[in-house]
């Protein structure tokens, strides 16, 4: 089938689906297929359309907004996180490993140290809200690089210190960390940060200090908070519920494009 075909035959499909009510299939086994159906010609649909080095739009100083709502998570209370806040991140070192030839694990400082990207732009949140900001940071690809991926990598898992039910709703703490994944296309793009400054200052921990993600080109969740470790996978079938995130494993899509 053609590219030109393709598309309009997708939103043809799309249109029939929401006229269907996703609601009244999404309990059922055959509308789960479905709908999955339906995410992954998305994702196949925006890769068309966008290349794989295509920017988020970035904006200027003046437009970076008076109030930036933390999404998520504020202030994990996990033991290990809320000692190394004690004292600022001394001791804190991110793991990189998994599917890689040298694992390694850094320091904020050596972070910073690296050659960052600074950018200005949008979190669109799923919630409905937006908000423009400033980020800085060195891009994941150099952290990559670093470690060497080896030949069946495919994804990239970012484990993190909160925990989605610190109110006691879990008694499986490692079943509610947050946790996020991508695939090489967008770990490899240019505006793919591990982002230490957020409008010029160091993050604060309702942004994620010490470091966070930054995935310009999806929805706000999947630009993870509290980073602790970065794997690199060939399968994200054995990790949480299997769906590649902490929010995609409750039934959002797990490629959030906008």
């Amino acid at each position: 089938m053609d590219r030109r075909r393709f598309l309009v035959g997708g939103l043809a499909l799309g249109g029939a689906a929401a006229l269907s009510g996703c609601d009244q299939i999404a309990g059922a086994k055959a509308g789960r297929a479905a709908l999955q159906a339906g995410e992954d010609a998305t994702t196949f649909v925006q890769r068309l359309l966008l290349t794989p080095q295509k920017m988020a739009r970035e904006f200027a100083e003046s437009e970076i907004s008076a109030h930036f709502k933390p999404n998520g998570s504020t202030d994990p209370q996990d033991a290990e996180y809320r000692k190394l806040l004690a004292e600022n991140f001394a001791s804190y070192r991110l793991k990189v490993g998994g599917l890689v030839e040298k694992p390694f694990e850094i320091s904020v400082d050596e972070i910073r140290a690296m050659t960052a990207r600074t950018q200005i732009t949008r979190h669109d949140c799923v919630e409905g809200w937006s908000a423009i900001g400033k980020w800085t940071g060195p891009q994941l690809l150099e952290l990559l690089q670093r470690a060497q991926l080896k030949p069946q990598a495919r994804y990239v898992v970012f484990h993190c210190f909160d925990n989605m039910d610190e109110g006691g709703l879990s008694a499986d703490e490692d079943a509610s960390r947050y946790y996020e994944s991508l695939d090489l296309v967008d770990a490899y793009h240019p505006q793919t940060i591990v982002a230490f400054e957020m409008n010029g200052k160091p993050l604060e921990v309702a942004h994620g200090a010490p470091l966070r993600l930054r995935v310009e080109r999806q929805l706000g969740y999947k630009s993870p908070k509290y980073l602790k470790v970065i794997e690199v996978v060939e399968s994200l079938a054995e990790i949480g519920s299997g769906r590649g995130g902490y929010w995609p494993d409750q039934g959002y899509d797990w490629y959030a494009g906008i």
